[in-house]
This record gives structure tokens, C-alpha cells and sequence, in this order.
């Protein structure tokens, strides 16, 4: 096969396009600005690190299975941690969210890593809810119940079925899941390729 012809090849454009948009000393920078040394920069990275304990904790469970869960002192507490977690995880990033949002972080041709942001909030707090009516208990069946007029009502009922325990529990082991993770994903690479947004430009009036 020619120079050429290798050039040509999907897979060798592919990998140019990735590498010229985001090389490795951009994936994973050795410094960051100084603007960056913020706490409010604590609360994406903190966000991050919930994410991953809530997904190797939901891993656990998932194996073990709900009686695990109810009747074992350790099910308790790796429950108790994906509970915990979970709570870190939206305070966490609430916080970041709108810390962002006063920073007005969609600058600088950012509006992709603001909205990838803000669907990957929504995408968690939808599997916060599955995860509220999966827990096969009395509480779970109270959320549930409750959950279904309003759901029913929007029509979106009959292909999201809250007392159906099943299928939420797909949703909330499977699909939401995947959807945050990968979310968050591109996200943290939008970051990388763009940049940390800089602080507003400080605006000097005329001097008399």
C-alpha cells in the first residue's frame, strides 16, 4: 500500500485529527495556570472522584444483589458508601455547576463543555431517582407510587414504568449510567482541548 493510499485511510485521518486536537501534553498537562489554583476548581475534581466510588460501590451491589444488601453488615455499609457517595457526588457538583455558571463558562467557544456539563446533571439526577425506586424496600414502593400520576401524566409513562422494578433497575444499572459516565467523559476531554475558562477581564474606568 502506497504513502498515499495509507493517508488516505480513515483510521489515519482519524488519528491525526485526534492527536492534532488533543496531544498527549494537553490530555494530561504537567501545569495548569495560576488562575486554576481555585476552590471552586475542588468541586469538578471532588464531582469526578464521587463519580468513580459510585460507580465501583453500584458494581458491587449489582453482584451481590438486593438480599446482600438487606441482611449483610458489609451490604449495609457498601450500601451505606454508594448512598454516601451519591449525596458527595450532587453536592459536589451543584456547587461546580454554579460556580461555573456565575463564571460564565460557555466563553472562549466553551458552549459544548457548558452543555455537556449540564446534560450529565440531568442524566444523574435521573439515576438518582431510578436508584431511589430500585431499592426493594417500603420506601422505594412509597417513591414509586408517588412518582407514577406525575409521570403518567406527562405521558411519558408508558415507556418509563417507575412501578415496574425491572425495568428501572436497567435503567439505573445500565443506560443512566453509561450516559453519565460518558457524558463526564467528554466533557473533561472538552475541557482538555479548550482549556480552563480564564477569569473576566478587569475592567478599568477613566482616571480623572
Amino acid at each position: 500500500m502506497s504513502t498515499t493510499e495509507i493517508e488516505r485511510q480513515w483510521t489515519t485521518r482519524l488519528r491525526k485529527r485526534a492527536a492534532g486536537k488533543l496531544p498527549p501534553e494537553k490530555l494530561l498537562p504537567d501545569t495548569q495556570p495560576a488562575y486554576v489554583s481555585s476552590w471552586i476548581y475542588v468541586f469538578g475534581v471532588t464531582t469526578l472522584a464521587a463519580l468513580s466510588l459510585v460507580i465501583l460501590t453500584g458494581f458491587i451491589l449489582s453482584i451481590r444483589g438486593p438480599q446482600w444488601w438487606h441482611s449483610s453488615s458489609i451490604g449495609h455499609f457498601v450500601n451505606s458508601m454508594h448512598l454516601w457517595s451519591v449525596e458527595i457526588f450532587f453536592f459536589a457538583m451543584i456547587v461546580h455547576l454554579w460556580g461555573k455558571f456565575f463564571m460564565a463558562a460557555w466563553r472562549g467557544g466553551r458552549t459544548a463543555t457548558w452543555m455537556t456539563g449540564v446534560v450529565t446533571f440531568l442524566a444523574s439526577v435521573g439515576a438518582a431517582f431510578t436508584g431511589y425506586v430500585s431499592q426493594t424496600n417500603f420506601d422505594s414502593q412509597w417513591i414509586s407510587t408517588q412518582a407514577k400520576d406525575g409521570i403518567n401524566a406527562t405521558g411519558a409513562g408508558s415507556i418509563f414504568n417507575v412501578l415496574n422494578l425491572g425495568q428501572m433497575l436497567m435503567w439505573h444499572i445500565v443506560l443512566l449510567p453509561l450516559a453519565a459516565v460518558l457524558l463526564t467523559a467528554v466533557h473533561v476531554l472538552l475541557v482538555r482541548i479548550k482549556g480552563v475558562v480564564p477569569p473576566f477581564e478587569e475592567k478599568t474606568g477613566a482616571t480623572k
